[in-house]
């Protein structure tokens, strides 16, 4: 059986996976219509 709690703890892991590439890569200026596209995104 899947739980919510073993869904959670796989988000957890992927968030903190795309945090460690993320920081890997060479800063870009941040934009605000990109911002707002993702936000957009996770709603």
């Amino acid at each position: 059986m899947y739980t919510i709690e073993m869904a959670y703890a796989r988000m957890r892991e992927l968030q903190d996976l795309a945090n460690r590439s993320r920081a890997h890569q060479p800063a870009q200026p941040k934009r605000r219509a990109d911002k707002r596209a993702t936000d957009a995104k996770k709603r």
